[in-house]
């Protein structure tokens, strides 16, 4: 079975988020399932540095007159078997700033063309058309960046490929002006609330959950979710009439995060040998100016510094949360009012509180290592990963219930820890109250060392593998295929 696997970035190419290590994983357990799985993404300067040796295989044939010149180039995804067919535009992806944005961190007023444009490729590629001698049975799109696709392939004389949408964040829409309806090569006809349009706008991924012929998400509660007003982002009508054709499939991890592998922490150990875990966290304090102190609770996070991950929750609590026997080490970058209030409290405690505005991979790893909690208090998280990096490293998380967070975390009870469900810590209403009150009980639990010990064991011997992931995804592929 052929896949042709869409998506914005992947790591390590290229990442701004969960998506890319989604991105690189999937099609990897896939492959390994035995199918000939492709990743077409855009050829931003970050993916070209890094694929020096990438040829070219063939010249793009623009689906519109006046479409940009462009090639398909062919590597190996590094680390892997999975081959790579990269975008290379540079009139459209040639630019500073992340993949979205730019170095002001506003959109890329082009966006619908940038995205557009690896639809209108990702339809090509499926299409009698093609320059390549590979046709895909099935093309996976992820998010509103490759969502277009089904509708492309809807306008197609006679589509032999099956279109599958990934929905890895309802909130993001790629929403535009209704001129680029016709712009990127699409009946204006197809504009109207049961196609295209969506509040006088075209968008992407409203029109991908319309024509998709299945749509999955990265959790089986945020499939619920995202059919409420609460989480549907004004599309859960739409949602509750694909229901049928909706599935939650809860992510998995990546190989790589394995502390007893892991290059980048300071001591390797597992859940048998956790007394190296200390190691650690005395490095990360150090690492980080905070008193070294191996009886306080150290709490990490590593997130986007945004609303949506409960961080303005977070910053009501800290105050009460300087009161407590606890540090904080913080790693990400955001809202700017939110940067600043987290710096003001990192100068206000410099033993306690630590707080680093960046993306660094590396970091995170030693972070999940050093930290005895892991704090995810998101509003809504549709699968999240860092929950389940923080298991395998032995910090359990504490979290709001919501989402993917709900499905991989089970909270602490006596009950739950005696009969060894138990991985973490949860809560359901999100307000500072509530996030108090669950630290609190973790902190007191953290005082146990015996009950804290079984709960890091429990946490870290749960499989978050990628291998059930993919088998849900190959059923899902196959009766696509049968039904075909």
């Amino acid at each position: 079975m052929n896949i042709l696997f869409v998506t914005s970035e992947v790591h390590p190419l290229i990442k701004t988020g969960g998506l890319a290590d989604v991105s690189r994983s999937l099609p990897r357990a896939l492959h390994q399932l035995g199918l000939d799985i492709r990743i077409l993404l855009p050829g931003y300067p970050a993916v070209l540095k890094q694929l020096p040796k990438a040829r070219a295989c063939c010249q793009v044939i623009s689906a519109t007159a006046d479409g940009p010149q462009a090639r398909l180039l062919q590597a190996l995804l590094p680390g892997t078997e999975v081959p790579v067919l990269v975008l290379e535009c540079a009139a459209l992806y040639d630019r500073p700033g992340s993949p979205y944005q730019d170095a002001s961190g506003k959109d890329w007023t082009d966006n619908a063309l940038r995205f557009g444009f690896l639809c209108q490729v990702g339809a090509w590629l499926c299409g009698p058309h093609s320059a390549l001698d590979w046709r895909p049975d099935i093309v996976h799109c992820n998010d509103w960046q490759s969502a277009l696709i089904p509708a492309l392939l809807h306008h197609q004389e006679k589509p032999a490929t099956r279109a599958v949408l990934t929905i890895h964040n309802l909130a993001f829409q790629g929403n535009f002006e209704p001129q680029w309806v016709t712009r990127l090569g699409l009946p204006m006809e197809s504009f109207h609330m049961h196609g295209l349009e969506f509040y006088g706008q075209l968008s992407f991924l409203k029109s991908g959950i319309n024509y998709a012929d299945r749509i999955t998400t990265v959790s089986k509660r945020y499939a619920a979710e995202i059919q409420t007003p609460a989480f549907g982002c004004g599309m859960e009508g739409l949602l509750q009439h694909r229901s049928d054709d909706l599935t939650g499939i809860v992510n998995g991890i990546d190989e790589e995060w394995n502390p007893a592998l892991d290059p980048a922490i300071a001591a390797s150990f597992d859940a048998t040998h956790l007394a190296a875990k200390a190691r650690n966290k005395r490095a990360l304090q150090r690492e980080c100016g905070l008193t070294r102190n191996p009886a306080i609770m150290l709490i990490g996070m590593v997130t986007r510094l945004t609303h949506q991950k409960g961080l303005d929750v977070l910053l009501a609590c800290m105050e009460a949360l300087t009161q407590y026997p606890v540090q904080l080490v913080v790693l990400g970058s955001g809202e700017a009012a939110i940067e600043q209030r987290l710096q003001h409290w990192a100068h206000l405690h410099p033993d306690r509180v630590s707080v680093t505005l960046a993306f660094d991979e590396a970091l995170s790893h030693r972070i999940m290592a050093g930290c005895d909690l892991f704090l995810m208090p998101s509003r809504f998280e549709p699968c999240g990963l860092s929950q389940m990096y923080a298991m395998a490293y032995g910090a359990p998380p504490l979290v709001h219930r919501t989402g993917g967070l709900a499905d991989t975390v089970t909270n602490c009870t006596p009950k739950t820890l005696a009969d060894k469900t138990a991985t973490g810590f949860s809560f359901d209403e999100l307000t500072p109250e509530a996030l108090q009150t669950t630290l609190l009980r973790a902190i007191a639990c953290f005082e146990e060392k015996k009950g804290w010990r079984a709960l890091q064991r429990i946490g870290m011997r749960r499989d978050f593998s990628w291998d059930k992931a993919a088998a849900q995804y190959l059923a899902v592929y196959r009766q696509l295929v049968a039904e075909a």
